[in-house]
């Protein structure tokens, strides 16, 4: 592997992760800024809070689809450059970063759930149906998504363990699933509270 198109492979999909799906689709559709109500958080459920599922929807599959092109992206160029696993992984892990610290929108980015959804599907599409189909089933029950993504996020890493063994993509999964967790702090105070809104639940500014 050449190190200097690994780091542009990297800081690539740190900028098309970057891109607020949340932010840019309100505005077209002439919605409220998602960072100016409800949770605060720029992504789908809380778009999903001003009722326009059209919106939600939409928001969803981009921020999952910036990652799974990240990574997609690097995967095509894998033969060209040398890149392996682990530097695929690295991708997904920056595309990821880039949502939670978007440079195109004053770093201030939504908790990555969808796009650590679309990055782990372009790895392995094996480990990203199990980690979505956990959410879905904690979601559908419990109508938690914070509480979904939070158990799926430890599970990712540990689908992986089961699947390839430890390695360095294991640490890196580790790393982006630890992300998501500390992202989700005030979540889980709610949920130990009682206070924590569910799907589709809508807040007032």
């Amino acid at each position: 592997m050449t190190l200097l198109p690994a780091i542009a492979a990297i800081a690539i999909a740190y900028l098309i992760g970057s891109i607020s799906f949340a932010v840019v689709v309100s505005r077209a559709m002439g919605l409220a800024d998602p960072r100016s109500y409800g949770s605060g958080n720029p992504g789908a459920t809380n778009v999903l809070r001003t009722g326009n599922r059209r919106a939600a929807i939409l928001t969803l599959v981009g921020d999952a689809a910036k990652g799974a092109v990240a990574v997609l992206l690097a995967r095509a160029l894998a033969d060209r450059f040398g890149f392996d696993d682990l530097t695929l992984t690295l991708v997904g892990l920056a595309a990821f970063i880039g949502h939670l610290y978007p440079v195109f929108h004053g770093f201030q980015g939504g908790k990555g759930v969808a796009t650590a959804a679309g990055v782990l599907l372009a790895l392995s599409p094996w480990l990203g149906l199990a980690t979505l189909s956990t959410w879905i089933v904690v979601a559908v029950f419990l109508r938690y998504s914070s509480l979904a993504s939070l158990v799926a996020a430890v599970f990712a890493p540990a689908f992986y363990l089961l699947l390839a063994g430890a390695d360095g993509v294991l640490l890196a999964l580790a790393v982006m699933s630890a992300l998501l967790v500390w992202r989700h702090r005030a979540n889980i105070s709610n949920l130990m509270a009682g206070t924590e809104g569910r799907i589709g639940q809508k807040k007032k500014a």
